[in-house]
């Protein structure tokens, strides 16, 4: 599908990020695995992450983000509706960790679930809550990105252990007077891919057990250049299907959000566009890869260094693991 005729207007009305203090540098990084500063900054583009300190989950880090949207939208978390928590590092298969949030943010009147797109879980978390919104049977979804990567990779592996950080970030959405902000999606999912990237064991497939913890199972396991390949093509893509789609061409975007997976993916997808170099946010130099949180984190800094304004056409753009494919236009609206 390539756009939405909604009931109603819509808009991101809020934004809120949080990630832990601990940061892990490239130096630390070669005291652990067989690696340089030079090699990961050439391949990838990521000098620093920030990893959760012991004893932190992902929970901590969404109700962090969440109640940073609603110190700055000015509401109670009473007024919530829905929370959606884009992830892939649940604190517990079950309850979800949507339900752990809400309680601890105090969101009453909320309904809510976790959902599972890997990277681009938070774009498919923005269509759902656009939707959900549109359709008038919600006035305020909370979607939040969070993810603890670092709990899940192997710090043996330097193909994997290099890329990843810890953070959270979160979008308001709810009725807009000002017009229609959300202009359309393309979401799609390639499961032919889902071998390329995975955690092998700890569902009803592998379950846990000696052998799969004395093989490594439960970490993040990636075949780099199937990842790298899909990811370039099918990210153009799909902005190049959803801009057609609206009759936009990449000249009339302000601002591109893509998913900071690796710097190399970005340019390329930029490059392939035709899209100014100046209008694409590129933070993962500082973060590394936060999987669902990377688009909030990324617009977050695009805003805060005046970068995306008020009535800018963004684009948000993803491929992860599964493979999943997503990417969403708004109008900027505040």
């Amino acid at each position: 599908m390539y756009h939405i005729k909604v009931m109603r207007n819509v808009k991101i009305s809020a934004l809120g990020c949080y990630t832990p203090p601990r940061q892990l540098t490239n130096h630390d990084l070669e005291k652990l695995v067989e690696t340089s500063n030079q090699w990961i900054l050439e391949r990838t583009g990521i000098s620093t992450r920030h990893i959760a300190g012991e004893g932190v989950a992902t929970s901590d880090l969404a109700v962090e983000a969440a109640r940073a949207v609603l110190d700055q939208r000015g509401i109670p978390a009473g007024s919530i509706d829905a929370i959606l928590v884009c992830t892939v590092t649940p604190d517990m298969l079950f309850p979800a960790t949507a339900c752990l949030v809400q309680d601890r943010i105090g969101a009453s009147r909320a309904w809510g679930f976790d959902l599972v797109a890997a990277c681009s879980g938070f774009v498919y978390g923005l269509t759902t809550a656009a939707h959900l919104v549109g359709c008038g049977t919600h006035q305020r979804v909370l979607v939040i990105g969070a993810d603890t990567m670092s709990r899940i990779i192997n710090y043996k592996d330097r193909s994997t252990c290099v890329l990843f950080g810890d953070g959270a970030g979160a979008m308001l959405v709810e009725p807009s007077e000002d017009g229609q902000c959300f202009l359309g999606f393309r979401n799609e999912v390639d499961g032919s891919g889902g071998e390329a990237l995975k955690m092998p064991a700890g569902g009803s497939r592998r379950p846990a057990s000696n052998d799969t913890v004395a093989g490594d199972l439960h970490y993040v396991h990636q075949d780099g250049q199937a990842v790298f390949k899909y990811a370039v093509r099918r990210m153009y893509e799909v902005c190049k299907e959803l801009l057609d789609s609206q009759g936009l061409t990449p000249a009339d975007v302000a601002v591109m959000v893509p998913h900071q997976a690796n710097r190399r993916i970005i340019t390329n997808v930029a490059d392939r566009l035709g899209i100014d170099p100046a209008k694409v946010v590129i933070n993962i130099d500082r973060y590394g890869n936060t999987t669902a949180a990377t688009i909030p984190l990324a617009t977050r800094d695009a805003v805060s260094e005046g970068r995306l304004k008020k009535g800018d056409l963004v684009l948000f753009a993803a491929v992860g693991a599964g493979f999943t494919v997503g990417a969403n236009l708004w109008r900027w609206s505040y």
